[in-house]
């Protein structure tokens, strides 16, 4: 288990004025001239803090780019040495490990396809033992929160205390407008469970072309992330890899200060009206759970009824007139039919339970 007392606290190793703390740079390191001017202009932007590119590429296809490797990491010193930049490499292996703290990488990452693997994540995390760098652990593809905390626990055992979890979003089988949908709920379930562990959100690898990154990022800042990851190339259209989702470093700059960073808290008078409006929804909530009781014990009543009466479960007749009666009495209050529909079905859900479970007393 994490504890979070030993969680090292985000401005003890990346200080900043304020949110976004932003890490950008190239998804391929491609060439020492494509690296360094990248890094030159990226340097200039008072939001970016750490310089990404990645040196081993975990391609799908054997022909296709898969990094320059060690080298890579050459050019990453000399990044560090001319612009103060911190740097950060994506990690796959004990080598990578090896060589990336032995060209003084700042920051390690760990990538999805990574973290998707349990006995991977294990062999990595041994190569980290004791190490003082921070490390920062993707979300796995599938959208497993469980196997998402599983990793950081790995890294967590092995020492590490200057920790991050990246949020890049999640491989969804239905059409969407994403590269990897968002799935808010994930991240924003991770930090309450782990409130002193640092979130960012990786708007590049959500969207997956660079016409959205704007509105995922603002959303990101909406919901307390701590900062950014952006990949920014010098000649994105000429990239060798995610050509599509990268900007230019000015790109960049423009929309860092286009977004709009909210304020945590109000002055008094706001702060005295939200207390008492989040009192109101208290008060609701409590209510909500008493009917929500009394509707359950009417459900075994009406279980034990049929059980007697030697009557089926489901009445598909009456469950489908129920839908379309609450439906419309919703609707018709201005409610999100979606929204219904999935509460009436979780209701229904645990009423099937429950009477199934006094069928097979």
């Amino acid at each position: 288990m994490i504890s979070q007392h030993n969680i090292q606290a985000l401005a003890s190793w990346l200080p900043a004025e304020r949110r976004p703390i932003v890490i950008s740079g190239p998804c391929s390191a491609e060439t020492e001239e494509q690296v360094m001017q990248t890094a030159r202009l990226l340097s200039d932007i008072p939001q970016v803090k750490i310089f990404r590119a990645g040196v081993w590429k975990p391609r799908t296809r054997p022909d296709s780019f898969e990094g320059v490797g060690e080298k890579g990491l050459r050019w990453l010193q000399r990044v560090r040495a001319e612009t103060g930049l911190l740097t950060t490499v994506e990690v796959a292996t004990p080598q990578h490990v090896e060589l990336a703290l032995k060209y003084g990488i700042d920051i390690l990452w760990i990538g999805a396809r990574t973290v998707s693997n349990p006995f991977s994540v294990q062999e990595v995390a041994a190569a980290m033992q004791g190490i003082a760098n921070p490390v920062m652990v993707k979300n796995p593809v599938s959208p497993d929160l469980n196997l998402w905390i599983g990793a950081l626990e790995r890294i967590y055992k092995a020492g590490v205390q200057k920790m991050a979890a990246i949020h890049r979003g999640f491989y969804f089988f239905t059409k969407s407008p994403y590269r990897n949908a968002p799935m808010w709920e994930v991240p924003i379930e991770l930090m309450r469970r782990f409130p002193n562990l640092p979130v960012f959100t990786d708007p590049s690898h959500i969207c997956g072309n660079r016409h959205m990154l704007a509105d995922i990022a603002q959303k990101a800042m909406d919901l307390e992330m701590n900062g950014l990851m952006i990949e920014s190339h010098v000649h994105p259209e000429k990239a060798l890899s995610d050509a599509q989702q990268q900007i230019t470093p000015q790109t960049l700059r423009k929309l860092i200060s286009g977004l709009m960073i909210r304020k945590e808290k109000g002055e008094e008078t706001f702060e005295s009206k939200l207390e008492l409006l989040r009192s109101e929804i208290d008060k609701i909530d409590a209510e909500l759970l008493e009917i929500l009781a009394r509707r359950l014990d009417i459900v075994s009543e009406i279980g034990k009824y049929k059980k007697e009466n030697n009557i089926t479960i489901l009445q598909i007749k009456r469950w489908r007139n129920i839908i379309k009666e609450r439906l419309a009495d919703g609707t018709g209050r201005g409610m999100d039919e979606t929204f219904l529909r999935h509460i009436l079905e979780l209701v229904h859900s645990e009423s099937i339970r429950i009477q199934n479970e006094i069928m097979n007393r």
